[in-house]
């Protein structure tokens, strides 16, 4: 099975979008024995940049069909929806159904809880420039809900830790009460790199039209993830630990209910 079109990814546009409609493309088990669907476009997030994968539906469009989708990653541009009819019986719809249109739902709560994660992400790179530790280059992040982090390249002396993870919840907190939009575009490269400061990370070639994520008029960076459309959405959030080692600073955070 060879599939070279890219998957286009609509929740890049449209990332408060839940239902949307899309073509199937292809369906198959692969080697590991798990079903997959491939759709010409597609509003389900894949599991990357430290957020996991969206969940929901795929219903064949004038059909009783639901595919389950359980899991959601991307290769190479295209985008695979694992997961399992609920009738089996109703299967050969899928095998034969090339060109059929189907709609999509995404499982609501789950996106919202993810992307409130990853905006505290972010608000938390804005934060930390705002208490003075703009120095430290951002390295890992991990927002899935067990145990979310930002990570930092440097370190930050211990003795101040203590003071720092103070101000750190303080200014973030007084930022998602005052509220500001999250906005999210695919823009030429000079054009992002002025949002983001003047700036793109190396791994961004020059010529591409990165997308780029932007917490009101703080400067943008480049993000393929879901966010919320206004910070207040996030609710609370609470440092729950700062950790510096071997080089490296790690953020955990929790956010409200």
């Amino acid at each position: 099975m060879e599939v070279t079109t890219p998957t286009k990814l609509e929740y890049f546009d449209q990332m408060f979008k839940l239902q949307s409609k899309a073509t199937l493309i292809h369906y198959f088990k692969g080697d590991d024995g798990r079903k997959a669907l491939i759709l010409d476009n597609t509003i389900f997030h894949p599991q990357g940049g430290g957020q996991p994968s969206d969940t929901g539906f795929v219903c064949v469009t004038n059909s009783n069909l639901r595919f389950c989708v359980q899991d959601v990653r991307s290769k190479d541009g295209v985008v695979f929806h694992y997961g399992f009819p609920e009738d089996s019986t109703l299967e050969s719809e899928l095998e034969q159904g090339k060109g059929k249109q189907v709609i999509l739902q995404v499982d609501e709560p789950r996106r919202r809880l993810n992307s409130r994660l990853h905006s505290a992400g972010h608000l938390l790179d804005v934060c930390m420039r705002n208490v003075g530790l703009g120095h430290l280059e951002p390295g890992k992040a991990y927002h899935f809900p067990d145990a979310p982090f930002v990570e930092y390249k440097d370190t930050v002396p211990p003795n101040e830790l203590q003071n720092k993870q103070k101000e750190i919840e303080i200014e973030v907190n007084t930022l998602i009460s005052k509220g500001e939009k999250v906005y999210a575009a695919v823009l030429p490269y000079d054009e992002a790199a002025e949002l983001c400061g003047g700036s793109l990370p190396d791994y961004i070639s020059p010529g591409s039209n990165p997308r780029i994520i932007k917490v009101g008029e703080n400067p943008g960076c480049p993000c393929g993830g879901t966010h919320v459309s206004d910070i207040s959405e996030i609710i609370s959030l609470k440092v729950s630990q700062i950790r510096t080692k071997k080089g490296m600073t790690k953020v955990s955070y929790t956010i409200g209910t």
